[in-house]
Parts: structure tokens; C-alpha cells; sequence
């Protein structure tokens, strides 16, 4: 059934309007009666019936209400930004995986300079990502912050922090996961195309992050985000 996504705001008179009533109304060519879901971006949705159709503003009724069940961890994932669209596809998966946050990071081998509208763009494909797999609650996605301002405040964040680290030294990713059971925040930090620069894994570690290793073959960024999300999802899925 097809998903739409209904502002927390906009649950006292559910309408659908811009981008969510033109999908409706030009793609989908849904007619009045006909049934759908609705879900708020924080872990609420509803079945929904279709009361009339135009192009920029579609009335709803609303059925039962129903709370989505949070995962456990919530996990912060804070991202190098890769080169080309691959933050893209970080995203989308990563939405898929369950994160509850992103911070993308412009660390000294990163490549790419976030230009203007990009935060933008990266929320739309979350929210995309959110109506394809049924996950009810939206990321909040940050704008780019540069490594040295994002790790000078985590000190203070509580709950386990990995850094994906290909440095001398780091712990199986599995050995850390089984020596934290009872994990309910984690923040999973990942590097650009040709890792972390020796200062800013040392700095990491001295804000509480352990390094991991994710195996004996060297992944691109991409896959090592992935690779990273799962296991912790694997882990502690329940």
C-alpha cells in the first residue's frame, strides 16, 4: 500500500500537500476512497482513506492510530562524506538500517566540499527511503560539520562510539559488540577515501572512541558504512 508522509503538525486536519499531494494526485493518480498509510517522520502512522484530489492539496481520513516499535540501539552513524553520490546511497541504507541520525563530516582527506542544498537533498532521499521500506521514524540528518568541530563535543556523548579504523591496533568489530551486551546509544564513526589522519583517529580515541576493524579486506567507504550498520543491527536486534 502506498506510504505518504504526514507532518506531525498536520495530524489535527491530515492533508497531504506539495511534493507528498503531487505523488498522490500526478504519479500515482489515486481517486477519492481509495486507501493508504501515513506516517509522521517520528514513530507514529495510520492507515488513511483518500477524501478528494487536486494537484497540491489532498484531505484525509484517518484510521487507527498506531505507535511503530523503536529499535534498540539508537544509533548516531557520523559520516566522512564520500566522493560522487555515494552519500547518497549511505543514506538510503542507512535509513533502511534503522539510524536515527547522520552527521556528515568534512574530514582532511575528504575529497568532496559540500555545496549549498546538500543537507536538503540528503533529507529528501531519508524521507524516500522512509516510504520504500516501511520505516516510520526519519532520521535527522545535519548539516556538514567540519571533523575537528563534531569531535570536540563528544566527549561528552554517552553510550558506545566505534570508529571503523584501518590504524594498527584496532579490535575486531564482533569482540567490541560482544563486550557491550546490554548497548542502548552507539555513534559509529566512519572515515573518508583513504581513512582518518593519524591526529584525527587519535583524537577520536581521546573522546572515547574505540577503534574496530571491519576485516582483513580494505572496504570503500560505502560498504564499510553498510557492513557496520548491519553487524550492530545483527547484534543487537531484538
Amino acid at each position: 500500500m502506498a506510504r505518504f508522509y504526514l507532518p506531525p503538525e498536520a495530524w489535527e486536519n491530515p492533508v497531504l500537500s506539495g511534493d507528498e499531494a503531487r505523488h498522490l494526485s500526478q504519479v500515482l493518480r489515486m481517486k477519492p476512497g481509495e486507501p493508504l498509510v501515513v506516517f509522521d517522520g517520528r514513530g507514529r502512522r495510520a492507515s488513511a482513506e483518500v477524501v478528494s484530489v487536486s494537484r497540491d492539496r489532498v484531505p484525509l481520513n484517518l484510521g487507527e492510530i498506531l505507535p511503530s516499535c523503536a529499535l534498540s540501539p539508537v544509533i548516531t552513524l557520523a559520516q566522512a562524506i564520500p566522493k560522487g553520490k555515494n552519500m547518497d546511497l549511505v543514506v538510503q541504507k542507512s535509513v533502511e538500517l534503522g539510524i536515527a541520525a547522520i552527521q556528515p563530516l568534512v574530514t582532511r582527506n575528504t575529497i568532496v566540499q559540500p555545496g549549498d542544498g546538500k543537507s536538503e537533498k540528503w533529507r529528501r532521499v531519508a524521507l524516500e527511503a522512509c516510504k520504500q521500506c516501511g520505516q516510520d521514524t526519519l532520521p535527522e540528518i545535519g548539516d556538514p560539520l567540519t571533523f575537528d568541530a563534531w569531535i570536540a563535543r563528544q566527549s561528552a556523548v554517552s553510550g558506545l562510539k566505534l570508529i571503523a579504523s584501518l590504524a594498527p591496533g584496532a579490535s575486531p568489530l564482533r569482540a567490541v559488540l560482544h563486550a557491550h551486551p546490554d548497548t542502548a546509544d552507539v555513534t559509529f564513526l566512519v572515515g573518508p577515501e583513504g581513512d582518518f589522519t593519524p591526529p584525527e583517529t587519535a583524537a577520536a580515541i581521546d573522546a572515547g572512541f574505540l577503534p574496530v576493524t571491519l576485516g582483513s579486506i580494505v572496504l570503500r567507504v560505502e560498504t564499510a558504512t553498510i557492513f557496520g550498520l548491519s553487524a550492530l543491527r545483527y547484534e543487537f536486534g531484538r
